[in-house]
């Protein structure tokens, strides 16, 4: 008997459809109207496709479930936004606006670690005298996807796969880079991920954007598109990949618990806000197309504008009832916030509010406290599960006259919300614009703006998110793609995964629409080693101790350092008071065995000849200090304290006993020094990293 011919799924010609049967034409794209137009209400496939995926999960948020929440308060800055937009929270800085904001991871499951590699969400509500206005975006300026009708194929690619539920919370299997292989529109987005943005220290040395381009409209009716920006006080600073996965074992709720603990002692997260302008007639002017979610529209090219700022300053009272309940939608605008015909946030439009339906059990999720609007709310709409409001009166209809009309239409000039009008023109067709078709240039921008550390980051990841692939063609599909970005990556990212860099690779696609318009090949604005603040709030320092320890010297960083809105820890074999030489006693905070290096930016040695003698017998003590050194941190010791940096055996890159900053190891032996050791501690604190120690980590046994 022949034996059965083994065949593939594509041969069997199995043809997509919708839940009816339907089979399905096209499966990239939403219909709009007109190549650049508004997504149609009509797209049945599409409303199909998002209301399935927006209801996969229940209760949890199908993605983004494992956030953090925090309220606050925003205040603009002055009066000059009058001639963009009319919204009331953005142009009266005599008004105070309440906040709740939401950050988040987007892949993991609610109980996965805060430090994976990922994406952040960071959402924003503003309880404004007009209505509450979502600001809904991330930590990355870009997406995946140009079109929203692909949001359900990335999710499914890059969550768990589906037959044996591995891996959790990571991009590093075969199923999200076959996808990505296959979608170059991706690219950009995934130098993002790939990128040290990926990997945040705090959620206040975070940056914030809305992703989308966005309206603003004034009292004469004239629209500007706008990006709108968060800035952190603070600067951007990450941390490095060896530091997650051991952080993510230490303390998985590392990020939400500096959140937290920041706003407990009074080190107040604050963000300024910053919007980009472009006008209406500007709109065709740049070598990307505005609408187009995967672009940027680099700072050189149309710089951001800092308008106001928002503090963090108060914890929930209930996870569950605020941080987990809080419901956003890009669709919650305000009088002078408009939308544009981005594809993706137009079909977020619709996912949003489709997905709080199922998720908090029906239309009455606004009256939920942390979603009420401090606006007053009067209409017809009744009844439903979960509703609070009770209604008075026999009047539940529109036009009425038993209720004398009541509530009725307002008119524009008493604040109503109008939309702006926009001629539409074109045929109804599910297609993509020919100006949506560059995936390369942006990636090699972000790439090129990179300094070399970073840029190393970028590949060392490409190593293990490849490596984790085991199908081979997938593999030098994502190198094919990596050698249009920059060769020099590709080959050493294709020696590390064991395949060959293809030779003559058809050059990136460069819409003809595209050539010749305003473009930059570099964007310093886009590192991270361009936004330091010369600031240390937020940041935690770790002082190693035992009994004997030079007490005053301790004293005297701390009161440095809290000044400067930092924290101090004391670390020791044991928990309890350890008694001090000179200045008063102190109690231990954490132990070797509870914390670590990773959990902290920099690290102290205070003097005192009997604690010295301990701490240089210690393994714990040296593997802490060789292994912040090997993480790149500032590490600093007064007096017998250097003995214990001496101990490690550090590689000759410093001289030690120079108070300085400038290599991120300051050290005195001198009495008296304490003050000109802090004062320069903390100016290598505010640098972060002092990445040229890089080079020489393999020399450093931790």
């Amino acid at each position: 008997m022949d034996k059965k011919k083994q065949t593939h799924p594509a041969d069997e010609q199995q043809h997509l459809t919708t839940n009816q049967g339907l089979k399905v034409e096209h499966n990239d794209d939403s219909l709009k109207a007109g190549i650049r137009g508004g997504t149609l209400m009509e797209d049945f496939h599409f409303r199909e496709k998002m209301t399935h995926f927006d209801h996969e999960r229940i209760p949890e948020r199908n993605v983004h479930a494992r956030g953090s929440g925090a309220y606050g308060f925003f205040n603009v800055y002055d009066d000059s936004m009058k001639k963009y937009t009319k919204a009331k929270f953005l142009t009266d800085p005599s008004l105070e606006t309440k906040v709740f904001v939401r950050i988040s991871t987007v892949v993991g499951f609610r109980g996965s670690a805060d430090t994976v590699r990922d994406v952040r969400g960071f959402a924003t509500k503003f309880y404004t005298t007009e209505g509450n206005y979502d600001l809904v975006g991330n930590n990355m300026p870009v997406f995946f996807i140009q079109d929203a009708i692909k949001f359900p194929d990335l999710v499914h690619a890059i969550k768990p796969e589906p037959h044996n539920e591995m891996p959790q919370a990571s991009a590093a299997h075969d199923n999200f880079w076959d996808f990505i292989s296959l979608m170059p529109e991706s690219l950009h987005m995934i130098m993002w991920v790939l990128s040290d943005r990926a990997l945040p220290r705090s959620y206040s040395m975070m940056e914030g954007f809305g992703v989308h381009t966005f309206r603003l409209v004034n009292e004469e009716g004239v629209s500007h598109f706008v990006k709108f920006h968060w800035k952190p006080v603070n600067g951007v600073h990450s941390l490095t990949w060896d530091e997650t996965q051991k952080i993510a074992g230490k303390d998985p709720d590392f990020n939400r618990r500096d959140l937290w603990e920041s706003i407990e002692k009074g080190n107040y997260p604050e963000f300024e806000l910053g919007v980009q302008l472009i006008t209406e007639d500007e709109e065709f002017d740049f070598d990307f197309d505005i609408l187009d979610a995967t672009k940027i529209w680099p700072e050189e090219l149309v710089p951001v504008k800092r308008i106001g700022k928002m503090t963090l300053n108060r914890n929930p009272d209930n996870f569950f009832a605020e941080t987990e309940q809080v419901a956003f939608h890009p669709g919650h605008v305000v009088p002078g916030i408009d939308f544009s015909n981005d594809p993706l946030l137009q079909g977020r439009l619709f996912s949003y509010l489709d997905t709080q339906l199922i998720r908090l059990g029906g239309p009455n999720f606004s009256e939920i406290p942390v979603n009420r609007p401090i606006a007053p709310v009067t209409n017809n709409q009744r009844d439903g599960f979960a509703r609070q409001t009770i209604n008075k009166g026999r009047v539940n209809y529109s036009p009425n006259s038993l209720a004398g009309g009541c509530p009725f239409a307002a008119g524009a000039d008493m604040g109503a919300f109008k939309h702006y009008e926009q001629k539409v023109e074109g045929h109804k067709v599910k297609a993509r614009s020919e100006s949506f078709k560059d995936h390369y240039t942006q990636a090699k921008l972000f790439y090129n703006s990179m300094t070399e550390p970073e840029k190393q980051h970028i590949k060392d990841a490409w190593k293990f998110e490849l490596g984790k692939v085991e199908t081979m063609h997938i593999r030098e599909r994502m190198v094919e793609h990596i050698v249009r970005i920059d060769k020099e990556m590709a080959e050493e990212v294709a020696i590390a995964i064991g395949v060959k860099v293809p030779e003559n690779v058809s050059p990136p696609h460069k819409p003809s629409v595209l050539e010749g318009k305003r473009s930059v090949d570099v964007s310093p604005a886009l590192s991270q080693e361009n936004t330091h603040t010369g600031k240390i709030k937020g940041r935690k320092i770790a002082a190693l101790v035992e009994d004997g320890f030079d007490g005053s010297a301790l004293k005297e960083l701390k009161s440095m350092l809290e000044k400067e809105g930092a924290m101090l820890e004391v670390i020791s074999k044991n928990h309890g008071m350890r008694s001090a030489t000179k200045g008063s006693e102190i109690k231990a905070d954490k132990t070797y065995l509870t914390t670590g290096s990773i959990m902290y930016d920099a690290v102290f040695i205070p003097g005192g000849k009997d604690a010295v003698e301990k701490l240089k017998k210690m393994g714990d003590t040296l593997h802490f200090i060789k292994e912040a050194y090997k993480h790149c941190k500032p590490i600093a010791a007064i007096g017998e304290g250097v003995e214990v940096i001496d101990a490690c055996l550090l590689p000759e890159l410093l001289t030690f006993d120079v108070v300085s900053s400038d290599k991120g190891v300051v050290t005195s032996r001198k009495e008296g020094d304490g003050k000109a050791v802090a004062e320069q501690f903390i100016k290598a604190i505010a640098k972060h990293r002092f990445w040229e120690r890089e080079k020489l980590k393999d020399m450093v046994d931790a």
